[in-house]
């Protein structure tokens, strides 16, 4: 079998989906691996990394794998460049971007969305969420930290004592709870708020407090341990809630989303007008709407003296580890469609496969992505 990596074409992407290290077991075990030169170049993953574990570097070779391996979605000109009846494995963005996965089906080729993944046991080494949003929280503690202006830890020095940040983080998915324990490790007094009452333990034994709003909602949980879409009389209770909870935060940040839709305003105009002035917000939700009404995606807005920064694509920001921790992702998911001789054996009775499947056999098969594209 023949795995190719190409080098990602999406504007600032700087992760590549395979790393030498992986890329050395995958050789080892009879996989054919071939990368486009300067693949991982942006990853500070040099060609020569590659050569040495084994890879065959060559150009022109990126998309003409049995198996293809991406970060990114695939533009229309990678789509056509695939091999029918070869699989693509990559982010895919299946309940959003139906034309990409019309395209695909057309293209007869079978395709793996790294976000549709089930959220079971066994699959939680290829969690490539999961993973990103590590990277994700990681960083918007530091944005957050950098665009302050003020110290984060208390300081008792000659001139006097400088009192802790107060920092508040909305949601206590992977980004948050990543975000909370960076932002206390830099000294911050932190708070937490989620409509998930069963994170409460978590936020705590990062070190944080869990706010809690009166404002008689019951849990807010689905069965697949995301957050519900709030109901309008919900939202705004919540809203307005939280906007006296902000006012007294030096920052603020955002992780709030709802798979597929557009994410939900938790942070009104109001709200921000009541940050003390050069307080922060930092958007993590920017590329689905913004937890925040007056984000901007890609942008730092200030607003009643209050910085607003609405960042997109930030794993790729940190690409080294977010590429490592990728890469792991997308070797444990070859590992369940390779067999011990090397062969790629499809086995869409396994749930992780059907699960994370898109298109097969000329046709949409994820319920999400059937409806993306309708």
């Amino acid at each position: 079998m023949k795995l190719s990596v190409p080098q990602e074409s999406a504007d600032g992407e700087r992760r590549v989906a395979l790393v030498p290290e992986e890329a050395k077991k995958l050789a080892a075990g009879g996989i054919e691996v071939v990368l486009e030169p300067g693949a991982g170049a942006a990853s500070h993953q040099p060609d020569s990394a590659y050569e040495e574990a084994g890879v065959t570097v060559a150009e022109g070779q990126g998309l003409t794998g049995d198996v293809v391996a991406k970060v990114a979605p695939p533009s229309a000109d990678e789509i056509s460049k695939l091999r029918e009846g070869s699989v693509l494995i990559g982010f895919l963005a299946p309940l959003t971007d139906g034309d990409t996965a019309r395209a695909l089906a057309d293209a007869r080729v079978t395709s793996f969305a790294m976000e549709a993944i089930p959220r079971i046991t066994r699959a939680q080494s290829m969690d490539a969420l999961s993973s990103q949003a590590t990277v994700g929280g990681y960083r918007a503690a530091l944005i957050a930290a950098q665009e302050l202006g003020r110290f984060l830890p208390m300081l008792t020095t000659a001139a006097g004592t400088i009192r802790p940040a107060k920092f508040l983080i909305l949601g206590a998915g992977v980004a948050g709870l990543q975000a909370i324990a960076t932002s206390r490790r830099l000294g911050a007094v932190v708070s937490a708020f989620d409509v998930r009452s069963a994170v409460e333990e978590q936020i705590q034994s990062l070190g944080a407090k869990f706010v809690k709003l009166d404002i008689g909602l019951e849990d807010a949980e689905d069965a697949g341990g995301y957050a519900r879409a709030l109901t309008e009389d919900e939202q705004k209770r919540q809203i307005e809630a939280l906007a006296d909870v902000i006012g007294g935060m030096d920052a603020v940040i955002s992780t709030a989303a709802v798979p597929g839709r557009k994410a939900p305003t938790l942070i009104i105009e109001d709200a921000v007008r009541q940050m003390k002035p050069g307080s922060v917000i930092v958007d993590l939700a920017a590329e689905t709407g913004g937890n925040c009404e007056l984000t901007e995606a890609g942008q730092t807005v200030v607003a009643h003296d209050v910085k607003i920064v609405g960042p997109t694509n930030l794993a790729s920001s940190m690409p080294d580890h977010a590429s490592q921790l990728y890469a792991k992702n997308v070797a444990s998911l070859l590992g369940l469609m390779i067999d011990e001789e090397g062969n790629l054996t499809l086995d869409f009775d396994d749930d992780v496969i059907a699960g994370a499947c898109i298109t097969r056999d000329g046709e949409i098969v994820h319920e999400g992505a059937k409806e993306a594209a309708a």
